[in-house]
C-alpha cells in the first residue's frame, strides 16, 4: 500500500502513475525537437513567422479583413434605433402587488376590527407600502376594503368590487 503525495505535498489518492499527474507535454515528444536544424522551423523562409500579421485582435474589419466580418458577422458595423438621451432606467419601473397580499398591508387587528364593524371600511393605500399597481392574482376575502394605488388591472378591480371594496386611483 503506497500513499501517494500531491502537488501540494499532502496524503491522498491523486493518481496512479507519478508521469500522468503532469499536464504538460514531454519535451523530447515536441515538434519543435524534431524541426531543429531546419532554418525556418517550419514555418517558411519567405513569409516568415512574424508577431501579428494581419493586427491584433478584431483590426481590419473595414479594411483587410472586410471578407470575413460580412460574410460571418454581417451588421456588426453602423448603428440601429434612435438614441435616447438622459435615460432613466427607473422610469419604467412599476412595483405590482396582488389582491391576494392586500391584507399583509395592514395588522391582522385591522382586519378583525372591520370584520366585525361592516359600516365602515378599512382603506389600504399600497403607494404608502411602495408599490404602485394593484394585479389581480389570488383571492381576496369577502371584506369591503377600499384601495388606493397608481394603477388597477380589470381582474384586480373585478376582484375588489366583487368583494364589496372600491378602487381610488391616485397620482
Amino acid at each position: 500500500q503506497a500513499i501517494l503525495v500531491q502537488a501540494s505535498g499532502t496524503t491522498g489518492s491523486f493518481t496512479s502513475h507519478p508521469r500522468l499527474a503532469c499536464q504538460e507535454m514531454t519535451a523530447r515528444y515536441k515538434k519543435s525537437r524534431h524541426l531543429r536544424g531546419q532554418i525556418s522551423n517550419g514555418r517558411g523562409r519567405i513569409g516568415k513567422h512574424r508577431k501579428h500579421p494581419g493586427g491584433c485582435g478584431n483590426s481590419g474589419g473595414q479594411h483587410h479583413h472586410r471578407i470575413n466580418f460580412d460574410k460571418y458577422h454581417p451588421g456588426y458595423f453602423g448603428k440601429v434605433g434612435m438614441r435616447n438621451f438622459h435615460l432613466i432606467k427607473h422610469g419604467k419601473v412599476i412595483p405590482a402587488v396582488n389582491v391576494d397580499r392586500l391584507w399583509s398591508l395592514v395588522s391582522e387587528q385591522t382586519r378583525q376590527y372591520y370584520k366585525e364593524k361592516t359600516d365602515k371600511a378599512p382603506v389600504i393605500d399600497v403607494m404608502k407600502a411602495g408599490y404602485m399597481k394593484v394585479t389581480g392574482k389570488g383571492v381576496l376575502p369577502e371584506q369591503a376594503v377600499i384601495v388606493k394605488a397608481r394603477y388597477f388591472t380589470k381582474e384586480a378591480e373585478v376582484k375588489i368590487k366583487e368583494a364589496g371594496g372600491v378602487c381610488v386611483l391616485c397620482a
